[in-house]
């Protein structure tokens, strides 16, 4: 999959409106999407709110994260941790028209509270490193729970949240059978605690972060992230992301042939006129007057030649 210059969308937010949907279950921040498309390789980015379990009825789905990729076939479902980037690439099956069949189940904290609190589960032994994505067996038991969600689906107005609360707590139950090491990774707490500040904001600084998002990074509540970053940086999280974004956009002006637009969604703006704004403000020209000017400069007669 190759480098994105679209938008990097936040999932779930996102995905209610996109095209491709059949269906959705929401209750308090839970989310069950089910999407069917028939697509060659559609690619894209997503920014992960909540955790997210996906389950691959039929085709392929492939996730990259980093410089590792995980393929998701048929009857096969990944976990990916929250508050990370992925990149994707969606795919039907030749012999099925290019179909892709899938649900994507977005977890949010409470709900996993609630589940310890309820079946009284707990980790034997501590997790020393958190594995942001990992392939999670789907037994029996689980691809029947699939299947009987399909009149939720057909009939979503008269689902009680009470019920889609429970058939989240009935995968969890599934998973916890068949999948132990995945919810012990899961449910472990404290597993980023006082991680390094500066290397998550160099990791996250494109990506469409709240600053409650970056102080779950770090395992530190967000006051405490604000308190630390501010003896760190002496700086607010919000300014100092907005400079580390507007100093990569004026290096890829320089030194890449990505047009403006493909400039301001790599380094994470959204907005094309917001960006070409603070951009003004902070370089005294518009980005697009600033590379021509660059550009001009570096022709001109002498310019570039060794001094006598």
């Amino acid at each position: 999959m190759s480098m994105r210059t679209e938008k990097i969308a936040k999932a779930p937010q996102k995905l209610e409106s996109a095209p491709d949907k059949q269906g959705s279950l929401k209750q308090n921040g839970l989310s069950i999407i089910k999407f069917c498309l028939h697509t060659h390789g559609k690619t894209g980015s997503y920014f992960l709110k909540d955790h997210l379990l996906l389950f691959v009825k039929s085709g392929i789905y492939t996730v990259r994260f980093g410089d590792q990729e995980y393929t998701v076939r048929s009857n096969e479902m990944v976990f990916l941790h929250k508050s990370i980037r992925i990149d994707y690439e969606k795919s039907g099956e030749p012999g099925s028209e290019f179909k892709l069949d899938y649900m994507m189940f977005f977890l949010n904290e409470n709900i996993l509270e609630e589940f310890v609190r309820f079946s009284g589960y707990k980790p034997m032994y501590p997790v020393n490193e958190l594995v942001p994505v990992s392939i999670i067996t789907v037994s029996p038991f689980t691809q029947a729970y699939i299947e009987s969600l399909k009149p939720y689906f057909e009939s979503p107005d008269e689902v009680s949240d009470g019920l889609v609360r429970l058939k989240f707590m009935e995968l969890l139950y599934h998973l916890a059978d068949s999948n132990n090491h995945f919810l012990l990774e899961l449910l472990q707490p404290g597993h980023n605690k006082n991680s390094n500040i500066s290397k998550i904001m160099e990791d996250n600084f494109t990506n469409p972060v709240s600053i409650s998002d970056l102080a779950y990074l770090s395992g530190r509540s967000l006051s405490t992230f604000k308190r630390d970053f501010q003896a760190m940086y002496h700086t607010s999280p919000l300014k100092w992301i907005r400079n580390r974004r507007l100093n990569e956009a004026k290096k890829l002006l320089l030194e890449t042939p990505l047009t403006v637009t493909e400039v301001c969604f790599t380094t994470g703006f959204e907005n094309i006129a917001h960006f070409s704004k603070v951009f003004k403000l902070q370089f005294g020209l518009p980005p697009s007057e600033f590379r021509l000017q660059s550009h001009t400069r570096e022709d001109e007669p002498g310019q570039g030649e060794p001094l006598s």
